[in-house]
């Protein structure tokens, strides 16, 4: 599929569920499933709009807050959206979401005993796992964390960050996945470049810390 017909089929799923919206206002799930579509397309403002509009309209509004809560966080409202979410049940996502906002707010603490809470690790929760482990300048936990996801589940991403952790340690290793990650995604890979010095820097420092 074209990225044409690929925004042609979006703009059509968001049309036939403004039409769902307009016939059952009231149900939660059709804006539901209109804000995830309008996420997917990058308008998190417009998924956002959508939903607080939504909590007056709906019978459960609390059933929006969790997207609610996620579309705050990638307009990078991570104050409201934690105010969100410390409203509901402590369940495996929304640990996963408190974590997540913790890490991007600069406290990776509280992002890691939000995410070792978290009861069914998959490859998701390990490798937001080595983000937090890398931000403390835990090299051995991050890459653990970040190896665990099998070869054929690492995105460019994984990839890209178990050969940071292995630099210090084993720079042949380390090359190795880095071209890995180029070669699956180029685009990412020079834009991860950009930040290579410095994530380098805290790599070495962090490992003579240790030392």
């Amino acid at each position: 599929m074209t990225d044409q017909e690929k925004q042609t089929a979006a703009e059509q799923a968001i049309h036939e569920l403004i039409k769902k919206i307009d016939q059952e206002p009231t149900k939660a799930e059709n804006y539901l499933q209109l804000a995830t579509c309008l996420v997917e397309q990058g308008s998190f403002d417009q998924a956002t709009q959508l939903l607080e509009q939504a909590k007056n309209l709906v019978k459960k509004p609390q059933a929006l807050d969790y997207d609610l809560a996620v579309s705050l966080y990638l307009q990078g409202d991570f104050a409201q959206a934690l105010d969100l979410l410390d409203k509901l049940p402590n369940d495996d996502l929304i640990l996963y979401q408190k974590a997540l906002i913790f890490l991007k707010m600069g406290q990776p603490q509280k992002a890691l005993a939000h995410a070792l809470t978290i009861k069914n690790v998959d490859d998701r929760v390990k490798e937001l796992l080595g983000d937090i482990w890398l931000s403390l300048g835990d090299l051995k936990e991050a890459k653990a964390n970040f190896a665990a996801i099998g070869p054929e589940k690492r995105s460019a991403k994984v990839n890209f960050m178990l050969g940071i952790t292995l630099f210090s340690e084993d720079r042949q290793q380390a090359e190795k996945y880095l071209a890995q990650a180029k070669q699956q995604d180029p685009k990412f890979f020079e834009q991860a470049q950009e930040q290579y010095n410095a994530i380098l820097k805290m790599v070495n420092d962090a490992g003579k810390s240790n030392d």
